[in-house]
């Protein structure tokens, strides 16, 4: 089956499931049964809310806006900084009510939480700065203004539900937006206490509303509702691209961050010992559910054995356990689904690395690393979304950049030499909106994020991301005198 008709295939199978799924849910609405991933355990049960949940939540956001828009922008600044002082002060907390319900690890956890607290803050920085242009016109003075969209809606993954949520909400916030914070049905748990910090805070009634519920009715009556100025969408590029073409009836304004099959290339000129001693968390924290993940190891031929012979012990000695130790690095799957899901790419008998993983309950999985793989087979070019990698060979830089061009992602990737020039020459060449040299780092938010191709459309984070949530209007004002 051809790329074309196998993706063509999959939006129709995932169109008739959302319309199952919405006929379902709609007509009795379901709780959100939110489980520990580590034992299966029920930790919460939370209401799901509806189409009509839905609609009181815009009206009150737009009432909430406009209160919100009108404050003086040094007064929004300080309370986005009390917002974060007091999610700071909640720290532990969030990063314990996150191990609980993704699985996390606690470290993972804690820095989700504080990524939270920064995001604030950066953005309130951006408050008084968010500042328009002065235009050299004939005639007059002309000026733009950068002006809130008004009510956004956010629906945010759960394989990172803290930071993914912010990196919409605070800029949104800051730029004098409401927003409703559509988290996913399996971790909704942060979210809803990051709506009563906000409070706490001393944010406005309804200017930050989180709706827990299915996407197909919660999500969906956002993505439709003609209130909701703009859509940000994390998750998957089957359902951003249905997000997108809903949103377009309606010319709704959408920024999406989907799916990535990232690579990182290791040439023979690298340091080969740092290369592969780095390379397994790359591709297995968060348990590899992470759209950034490197599970595309690209080796130049020549020093292909030894990078091998380095990353095998450096896979079996990752600790897979309670992510709840502090010396855990990896954790449980998020749910059985997923764990179906990743299994389903992995022949048992298949050659590779593997490492070790717990039995009895929890939605386990090993690291895994599969060699002798083809470069277009299914594990290879496909979004596994868990802690799998293959380990592909190159025969030289022009090889390498063809191979990691040969996906329809292009989010993010690594590489690693000692050559600048080949650093410059191959980051340019690689479609990709994130890389790094000599590092696996792709996120900061002081710095633009998203993909090229299939990955998504628009940026997050950075000096600009406010500006992704405003309109800019042009005014101009005639300075000649009246007719003589």
């Amino acid at each position: 089956m051809s790329e074309q008709s196998e993706q063509s295939e999959q939006s129709e199978q995932s169109e008739q499931s959302e319309q199952s799924q919405h006929e379902q849910y709609e007509h009795e609405p379901q709780a959100l049964q939110v489980l520990n991933p580590a034992t299966e355990e029920v930790v919460a049960t939370v209401p799901a809310a509806t189409a009509q949940d839905v609609e009181a939540a815009v009206s009150r956001a737009a009432g909430a806006q406009t209160e919100w828009a009108a404050l003086a922008p040094g007064d929004r600044a300080r309370l986005l900084r009390r917002f974060a002082a007091v999610v700071d002060g909640h720290l532990e907390e969030l990063a314990r009510l996150e191990v609980r319900e993704a699985g996390h690890t606690v470290g993972n956890a804690r820095w989700e939480a504080g990524n939270v607290r920064d995001l604030l803050d950066y953005a309130a920085g951006g408050v008084e700065r968010l500042t328009g242009r002065q235009i050299p016109v004939a005639g007059g003075l002309d000026v733009t203004f950068h002006e809130p969209l008004g009510v956004v809606g956010v629906i945010a993954p759960w394989n990172f539900p803290m930071p993914i949520a912010a990196w919409g909400t605070a800029p949104a916030l800051a730029a004098g937006n409401a927003v409703l914070l559509k988290p996913a049905e399996t971790t909704p748990l942060t979210a809803l206490r990051l709506a009563e910090l906000a409070l706490e805070a001393g944010l406005p009634e309804g200017l930050f509303q989180v709706l827990p519920g299915h996407g197909p009715v919660a999500g969906n009556a956002l993505v439709e509702h003609p209130g909701v100025a703009k859509i940000v969408f994390t998750g998957s590029t089957v359902v951003g691209k249905q997000v997108l073409a809903k949103g377009s009836a309606l010319l709704k304004r959408v920024t999406l961050e989907l799916g990535g099959k990232s690579p990182n290339i290791v040439f023979a000129d690298a340091d080969i010992e740092a290369a592969a001693a780095a390379a397994p968390m790359s591709f297995l924290d968060n348990s590899g559910q992470d759209c950034c993940a490197r599970t595309r190891v690209l080796v130049q031929r020549s020093v292909y054995d030894r990078f091998l012979d380095l990353l095998t012990p450096a896979v079996e000695s990752v600790l897979v356990g309670d992510p709840a130790d502090e010396n855990t690095q990896m954790g449980p799957l998020i749910s059985k689904v997923q764990r179906d899901r990743v299994r389903s790419y992995v022949d048992p008998d298949a050659p590779g690395i593997r490492g070790k993983a717990p039995e009895g309950p929890g939605f386990w999985f090993p690291p895994t690393v599969l060699t002798g793989v083809e470069p277009h087979a299914r594990v290879a070019v496909e979004e596994v979304f868990g802690p799998v990698a293959v380990v592909l060979p190159f025969e030289d830089e022009a090889d390498a950049i063809r191979l990691a061009n040969d996906t329809p992602y292009g989010l993010s990737g690594s590489l690693w030499t000692r050559d600048i020039g080949r650093a410059l020459r191959v980051s340019q060449a690689v479609r990709a909106g994130n890389l790094s040299v000599n590092s696996h780092s792709s996120v900061r938010y002081s710095t633009p994020f998203g993909g090229f191709k299939q990955s998504g459309i628009g940026r997050e984070l950075g000096p600009d991301a406010l500006t992704a949530f405003t309109e800019t209007k042009n005014v101009f004002i005639s300075t000649e005198g009246p007719a003589q």
